[in-house]
Order: C-alpha cells, then structure tokens, then sequence
C-alpha cells in the first residue's frame, strides 16, 4: 500500500522555484518524522529536511536559506519550498516518514518512502 505520494516536481530554470508535497494522509496517525531526501546519479542520498510530530525542522547546509520545509498542521502532508534553484539541486526528491515522537531518527531508520519526483534545474 502507497502511503506516501510526492508531486511538484519538474524542469525549472537556474533561480526559479518549486514547490514540492508530499502526501502522508494514508499513513494513519500524527507521531511520524517527516523528511525529504534527494538522490542525484552517482552521488549518495542525502537528507534536504525534516520536521518531527511537534514541528521541530531542520534543513541541511546545502540548501539553508533556499529550502523551507513546512507540514500541514492538521494533516501528515508535507512541502518543501525551493526557491534559487542551482545546478546542483537536480535529483530525485524522495518524501520518507517513520514513526517518532519529538525528534528525527537517522536517515536510514526510515522505513516508509514515496516514489520520488525529479526535480530538473537547467
């Protein structure tokens, strides 16, 4: 069963945005870590964001300032804001959750992914 879809993804020029959902509302309950990773070919997995069950974020150095990760108050549907795209934000952007009350496990604790979105920065 899918529990996570991810949309928003697409070609974009160097300096443009995207916004980026992802939506959990089949993973039934609230106390789930949320994150976005993004992988490019060649190049490992590596987490962009995540915001816990009490709305604690976090967001890597790479993207600080650029990316904003934000989650549905109500609901387990996460975005991810990217504004002055680079070059070298290409990649599949991955939606993971994992069950986790008040903090963000390791990313490779997480057991529940989207599918991925490509994002294409030209």
């Amino acid at each position: 069963q899918v529990q996570l879809v991810e949309s928003g993804g697409g070609s974009v020029q160097v300096g443009g945005s995207l916004r980026l959902s992802c939506d959990g509302t089949r993973l039934g309950g609230s106390t789930y870590c949320m994150a976005w990773f993004r992988q490019a070919p060649g190049k490992e997995r590596e987490r962009v964001g995540s915001i816990t069950n009490r709305d604690m974020k976090w967001i890597a150095d790479s993207v600080k300032g650029r990316f904003t990760v934000t989650k549905d108050t109500n609901s387990n549907i996460l975005f991810l804001q990217m504004n002055d795209l680079k070059f070298d934000d290409t990649a599949m952007y991955y939606c993971a959750a994992e069950w986790a009350y008040g903090y963000c496990p390791k990313s490779d604790s997480f057991r529940r992914w989207g599918q991925g979105t490509q994002v294409t920065v030209s």
